[in-house]
């Protein structure tokens, strides 16, 4: 019987491979039989990621770019195409938060810094949709695969601190529902676009924030998990088989869709 949740011959780029959460999907794909494409900045976790695989049997490709550098992402394209002469899906990984996005208590709501907004929702929201019109093409010309965007629990509710992210994250899911459509008039089953919507992750990113370095919760770690009704934080590998699902022909009448992997989080009311 055929295994339709496998990856067998399926070629997938995963855009920020080089992060934490980027880790778990990229072997995540190999483990289910796929090659991958791992694209991040980092060319020396790039090219560590990519020779533990291959060493272990598997097939990958390091490859460098800026996922708001359009040439960058050709190259790459290119690079991967004339490896594997194929492509049948895209995780857009790539993204997060940075300091200048964020609002702290203390400080006055009516002067932000609209500009820090601005670069961090840029990097959510067009660090996805670039690599989507780049490496999209590439599905279309293969004739049929699965794009998948991550989203955040931040898109949903109101999470304070963090406005530029949780902007970013919104404008991902309105992106995801509207190109999923347009994708299916244009393509019929044959391309579809998803988004996988974790909870809270530790990540290097998130972890000061949320941890103390002796051990326990900060206070808005320990307010994440009051929240979360599995009480505790998500490990990175369990986003796996949301992702493979997506990634494959199990998922073929699913479009336009958001997927939580989120202990609960997204559907306690804190009573």
């Amino acid at each position: 019987m055929e295994n339709i949740y496998s990856l067998k011959g399926k070629v997938i780029i995963v855009t920020g491979g080089t992060g934490i959460l980027g880790n778990s999907f990229i072997n995540g794909i190999v483990e289910a039989g796929g090659a991958v494409g791992i694209l991040g900045r980092n060319k020396e976790v790039a090219d560590e990621r990519a020779e533990a695989i291959n060493k272990k049997g598997g097939q990958a490709l390091a490859l460098v770019a800026d996922v708001l550098d359009e040439a960058s992402l050709i190259t790459a394209r290119k690079t991967l195409l004339d490896r594997f002469g194929r492509l049948d899906g895209l995780v857009n990984g790539a993204g997060g938060n940075m300091p200048d996005g964020v609002l702290q208590p203390d400080e006055d709501i009516f002067s932000m810094n609209l500009d820090g907004m601005k670069k961090v929702m840029e990097v959510n929201l067009w660090g996805t949709l670039l690599p989507t019109q780049v490496f999209g093409d590439a599905i279309a010309k293969t004739g049929k695969g699965s794009i998948v965007n991550i989203s955040s629990m931040n898109s949903k509710r109101a999470i304070t601190k963090v406005l530029g992210y949780s902007m970013g994250k919104a404008a991902v899911d309105c992106y995801n529902q509207w190109f999923a459509v347009e994708l299916a008039n244009r393509y019929g089953d044959a391309i579809r676009m998803n988004a996988l919507a974790p909870g809270f992750f530790l990540t290097e990113q998130n972890r000061n924030l949320l941890t103390l370095p002796e051990g326990g919760y900060t206070q808005r770690g320990g307010l994440v998990i009051k929240q979360t009704p599995f009480k505790r934080f998500g490990n990175p590998d369990e986003l796996i088989g949301a992702l493979v699902w997506l990634l494959s022909d199990a998922s073929a009448f699913v479009t336009g869709s958001m997927i939580c992997v989120d202990g609960g989080f997204s559907i306690f009311g804190g009573v």
